[in-house]
């Protein structure tokens, strides 16, 4: 399958800087959602011009973040951001079949995923997420720190992935970026 690449990976991170400084200087949310881009999308297919792999906090919000709208991002969210099967088949998806160059881990501050690996010891399935976390963080305790070593844990495993990593010589790009709850800024390159 020949797919068409629309977005190189660098112009994909400027889209996503961009649309970061007009969220911060927003009162509403700016992308797209129109009648028009649902139907345009619905008839036409996505198009979207970044992968976003987020925590499931509601105060997450990558589209708003990035001020984005309908079809513009292919969002994968799982609490703690972390990677499994599941997710790295999502990214898979959405390099072959869509054409996309950029896939951004995007980690937050004052996560309760990492909190719990850090503070608690959780039974039942979260402790599959918190497992994942530990091995990212190790013995840090700074909140912030371990926020940003979870994110470098699912940059790597991505990169390491066998498809994904193929996929690196036609110009894909994986990056770790940190939202800020407080003043909604985004760190890149983390």
């Amino acid at each position: 399958m020949t797919v068409e690449y629309t977005v190189s990976a660098d112009e994909a991170v400027e889209k996503l800087k961009l649309g970061n400084e007009k969220y911060l200087q927003s009162r509403t949310s700016s992308g797209d959602i129109s009648p028009e881009a649902r139907r345009e999308t619905c008839e036409n297919g996505q198009k979207p011009y970044a992968v976003i792999v987020t925590c499931s906090d509601s105060r997450v919000i990558p589209e708003s973040i990035f001020s984005a709208g309908i079809g513009e991002l292919f969002v994968i969210r799982v609490a703690g951001n972390v990677m499994d099967d599941h997710q790295l088949g999502s990214i898979e998806y959405a390099v072959e079949h869509l054409g996309i160059r950029l896939v951004a881990v995007l980690g937050h501050d004052h996560c309760g995923a990492v909190d719990a690996a850090i503070n608690h010891d959780p039974e039942g399935y979260i402790k599959f997420i918190t497992d994942e976390i530990k091995l990212a963080i190790g013995d840090e305790q700074d909140d912030y720190k371990a926020c940003c070593l979870n994110v470098k844990r699912s940059v790597a495993v991505i990169e390491s992935s066998f498809e994904i990593h193929r996929e690196q010589q036609h110009g894909l790009k994986v990056i770790g970026a940190l939202y800020r709850l407080a003043d909604g800024r985004v760190e890149f390159d983390i």
